[in-house]
């Protein structure tokens, strides 16, 4: 009897130690692995500023489309609707151009995006094809991606807010 005792004592003595270093390897692989993600998510969604260029009702569309997702704060969004106000870009991490309104600015606007800045370019499946000559411009370019859904434009904005460097103002 005292040897049985004996026995399941250890085995539960083992199974516990086993459970323990498990539980403690699986918070370090999240410490190491989610956690950092998630912060440079929270912190990027909270702070970073996008430049939405577009005019018209395809600003107002847009920005709309921001805010509504409760992703993006309504302050951290800039708004250029035209080349004169293109100075105003200048706080920006991310660029959101509407191809439609701004392709003809295409060469300016990369000009002003820094190496750590990303650029998602959309051009609505309605509205044609972006040039081959300009995609190649495009493509060229690192951090710089081109949607033409709505819902494909959030993802492109949260995972360019993840991917590019972010220094805290």
């Amino acid at each position: 009897m005292e040897t049985a005792e004996a026995f399941f004592f250890w085995v539960g003595v083992i199974e516990f130690v086993v459970l323990a270093v498990g539980v403690i390897y699986g918070l370090f692989l999240w410490g190491s692995g989610i956690a950092p993600i998630l912060y440079r998510l929270g912190n990027g969604l909270a702070h970073r500023k996008i430049a939405i260029f577009a005019s018209g009702d395809n600003l107002t569309s847009l920005r709309q489309l921001l805010v509504e997702s409760k992703l993006f704060r309504e302050k951290n969004l800039l708004i250029i609707p035209s080349i004169r106000e293109i100075d105003d870009s200048e706080g920006a991490s991310v660029f959101l151009m509407y191809w439609p309104d701004w392709n003809a600015h295409l060469d300016e606007v990369m000009r002003r995006k820094g190496p750590k800045c990303a650029l998602v370019v959309y051009q609505p499946y309605d509205q044609g094809r972006i040039p081959d000559e300009q995609m190649a411009q495009l493509d060229g370019r690192r951090h710089s991606s081109v949607t033409n859904f709505r819902g494909r434009l959030l993802n492109d904005l949260v995972t360019s807010i993840m991917t590019t460097s972010y220094a805290k103002e």
